[in-house]
């Protein structure tokens, strides 16, 4: 009896042939990305003892990690940012936002994921800086030692966010009723006391004037009426796997060339239902902040 027969070499080949699609399936850059450590935000909610945060402005842009050589996004790629951008920047981790000004995001997200930069779009941008990555400190401390370092660089591209004290809930929302009239995106809460940890935690608030989400496109649905012809709505899915659908929100550019099937984006909405999915969520935008993979 022959040790393989016709049918089990079949078998094996096509056992390897789902395997080499597979492993085609995977995207390299994302397989190598080392997103770096860095602490992320929760939601703000009334009762929170104010006495223990600072405040600072929500800054429309885009995370960025800087490990003293190198600007990283928060998926742990590179943004290749000039030469002179960086050229006098501290020689040691900074973690802060790229940014371009209020209402700029798709300029900035544009100018920042290039994989060749252009000089006069990243003369826009600053880097904002608002904490030191040392973990045995808290914060406090580190904000100090964060203004002798900015004040310390001749660099005109390294800006430091401003923290204060906040006194109570109503001058909180007073203050984020101003922020936003003015173009704003929100506040930021920074505990005091808190050190700099990894993952989503209370130590950093967000406060804004609705909730935002972030879900995978998993299909586009066709529209009806006066949308026909156009994407009606999207079929999205959050990550712990259910899915719903937004459609409200797009423009009808967005109608017509609607967000890719596998890409992020980013939703606005108003609560949980009963069965705790988004209510009345509608889209923002796509989450474009990643660069843009370099060739190899």
């Amino acid at each position: 009896m022959p040790l393989f027969t016709t049918g089990s070499i079949r078998a094996a080949a096509l056992v390897l042939s789902l395997l080499f699609l597979s492993l085609l399936a995977i995207d390299p850059v994302q397989a190598n990305a080392r997103p770096p450590a860095i602490p992320l935000a929760n939601v703000y909610h009334s009762g929170v003892n104010l006495q223990e945060y600072w405040v600072s402005e929500k800054l429309d842009g885009v995370r960025a990690y800087w490990d003293g050589e190198q600007l990283w996004s928060r998926g742990g790629h590179e943004y290749v940012a000039p030469d002179w951008f960086t050229a006098q920047f501290p020689r040691q981790p900074l973690d802060g936002e790229l940014w371009s000004g209020r209402g700029r995001f798709a300029e900035l997200s544009g100018a920042v994921r290039k994989v060749q930069p252009v000089d006069q779009e990243w003369r826009q941008v600053r880097f904002h800086v608002f904490d030191l990555p040392q973990p045995e400190t808290v914060f406090e401390q580190r904000y100090r030692q964060l203004e002798r370092l900015v004040a310390g660089s001749d660099s005109p591209y390294l800006v430091l966010v401003e923290q204060r004290p906040v006194a109570s809930h109503s001058e909180l929302m007073a203050e984020l009723e101003q922020v936003v009239a003015a173009g704003a995106e929100g506040l930021m809460l920074k505990r005091r006391n808190s050190q700099y940890r990894a993952g989503r935690s209370d130590d950093l608030l967000k406060v804004k004037t609705h909730q935002d989400a972030e879900a995978k496109v998993v299909g586009h649905l066709p529209g009806k009426g006066k949308y026909e012809g156009l994407m009606g709505a999207l079929e999205v899915e959050l990550y712990d796997g259910r899915q719903f659908r937004i459609g409200t929100g797009f423009t009808d550019a967005d109608r017509r060339n609607p967000p890719a099937i596998g890409s992020i984006i980013t939703f606005r909405y108003r609560g949980l239902t009963a069965t705790g999915l988004p209510r009345f969520a509608s889209f923002l935008r796509v989450r474009n902040d990643e660069p843009v993979p370099k060739a190899d």
